[in-house]
Formats: C-alpha cells, sequence, structure tokens
C-alpha cells in the first residue's frame, strides 16, 4: 500500500538525518539507500529530491555500466 505524498513529504525532515548519515562514508544510489534505511524507493527518491533542491545532496553522474546515479552529502549535521 502506497502512502499518501503528502505524508512522505511530511517525514523528509525526520528522514534527512538518516539519509545524510547513510551517505557520510560515500555517495549511494537509491535502492542502496533503501535497502539500508528499510523504506521503499520512491520515499526515498522523493526526500532525496527534496534535500538535493535545499543543497544536502549532489548527484554523480553514473560510470559506465551503472543505472543509478549514486548521490553524496554535501551538507552534514
Amino acid at each position: 500500500m502506497n502512502r499518501d505524498i503528502r505524508e512522505i513529504i511530511r517525514d523528509e525532515p525526520l528522514m534527512r538525518r538518516t539519509l545524510l548519515g547513510l551517505l557520510r562514508d560515500g555517495a549511494r544510489s537509491v535502492p542502496d539507500l533503501a535497502a539500508a534505511a528499510g523504506c521503499p524507493e520512491s520515499e526515498v527518491m522523493t526526500w532525496l529530491m527534496s534535500m538535493r533542491k535545499y543543497g544536502y545532496v549532489t548527484e554523480e553522474k553514473h560510470a559506465a555500466g551503472e543505472d543509478y546515479y549514486r548521490y553524496r552529502a554535501v551538507r552534514l549535521p
């Protein structure tokens, strides 16, 4: 069952610390972050896009053979 987008967006400030903590050791893809945080990939993507908009993370172009962009922390709490 998918959650309402308003609930997902409302959780971003709470999940920011978790996701930035996971990015502390280096860039990771959405599937990696979702698995580590125990959250659906769609929700992690929503949170990352918000965090990207406000300068917390940036994306790295994927290397040859990789299917996903990787995100790295720019501002850590």
